[in-house]
């Protein structure tokens, strides 16, 4: 096996003072293979890495590398050594916007569980996205309306179902949790209740064969279902609850407060800018006040995920932020974010200590 030619290219990606590259190579160790990469500004010492901690066989490692590439080109890293990158090009904006939640407070929650005209689902730690499926095409659609890649996985069992149509849903992994339908076989299905949306969504689904990496969120519509999710999601130490209004059409963007579809956490994340990058492994956050920076505290980059660079966006889990220095308290790396602009991360964000 080891006989195989190894695999390798070079991704470059411009945009404003960014100018980065990143390699990434699969190699032969012995009987097996590794895959590293290297990464950081054009013409300066790379930083390097792996993504295999000890050898694996070649189909582990193809895939592995398939992985890593696919991120990469996501984020719009090409092969071009323009490195232009392809989510600003026209050519690839997908002309569709998703519908964002608006967060609430608890007290909030208490309401909406006993109201019949919302139902409610998981909020779930993954990322928006959208699928565009015409015939056998397939485009993955993120919060900004640019054309990404999907999941292997996800892409296949989408192909088994025949009909042309446009989901909504959150990626997580492998997997694609499917909570709205937009379009199915050119049917505009946005000036729908949602409640009726979802039912074609649900009919979709139930056509084809099993699918077992694209799953239809459970919804909840009753009092007593809700709560019983609401207590379930909080035990189970989840990422929060959702409320959508069932007789509410599907109107893209956030609406400036309120709106049809609102989300509550049962743990604080924010979109941050990284400032500084800090021996053992941290990096120190900032977020925008007025025209400035300023620093909301350090948080460690776990070993399974590369160091961002200084001016990426990150999330960062936390359970609460100080008013006085507006540091995070017990900050969690969550990772890279691609589809939040640095000019979006603002302290008005911040989810403060209770008085």
């Amino acid at each position: 096996m080891n006989a195989v030619t190894p695999e390798r290219v070079t991704l470059y990606y411009r945009e404003g003072s960014s100018d980065k590259v990143y390699q990434a190579a699969m190699e032969p160790a012995g009987n097996q293979f590794v895959v590293n990469f290297a990464y950081g500004r054009r013409g300066a010492t790379l930083t390097t890495g792996t993504k295999t901690s000890s050898p694996v066989d070649y189909a582990a490692a193809k895939k592995i590398y398939a992985k890593l590439v696919s991120e990469k080109k996501a984020k719009g890293y090409t092969e071009g050594a323009d490195g232009t990158p392809y989510q600003h090009a026209d050519k690839q904006a997908s002309g569709i916007l998703p519908q964002l939640l608006n967060p609430i407070e608890e007290a909030e929650v208490e309401l909406l569980l006993r109201d019949d005209n919302y139902c409610a689902q998981e909020k779930f730690d993954g990322k928006h996205l959208l699928v565009r499926k015409q015939d056998d095409d397939l485009e993955g659609i993120n919060k900004k309306g640019f054309i990404v890649d999907l999941p292997q996985t996800v892409a296949n069992d989408l192909r088994k179902l025949s009909d042309s149509f446009i989901p909504d849903g959150e990626s997580i992994g492998d997997n694609y949790h499917a909570f709205d339908l937009l379009e199915h076989n050119g049917d505009n299905l946005r000036p729908l209740p949602y409640r009726l949306r979802l039912v074609r969504l649900v009919n979709l689904l139930l056509s084809s064969s099993p699918h077992p990496y694209v799953r239809l969120v459970e919804t909840a519509f009753t009092t007593i279902q809700k709560t019983e999710l609401w207590e379930r999601l909080r035990r189970e130490n989840r990422e929060g609850i959702v409320f959508k209004r069932l007789d509410a059409s599907y109107t893209p963007n956030k609406p400036n407060s309120g709106g049809p579809q609102l989300k509550f956490k049962f743990v604080a994340e924010v979109s941050a800018v990284v400032a500084k990058i800090n021996t053992q492994r941290s990096v120190e956050v900032s977020l925008l006040k007025g025209r400035s920076l300023v620093s909301c505290g350090n948080v460690t980059i776990p070993a399974n995920h590369e160091i961002p660079p200084v001016g990426a966006v990150v999330d960062v889990r936390y359970l609460y932020a100080y008013r006085d220095s507006l540091a995070l308290y017990q900050p969690v790396y969550l990772g890279p974010r691609d589809d939040v602009e640095a000019g979006e991360c603002l302290v008005s964000q911040l989810k403060f200590k209770a008085e």
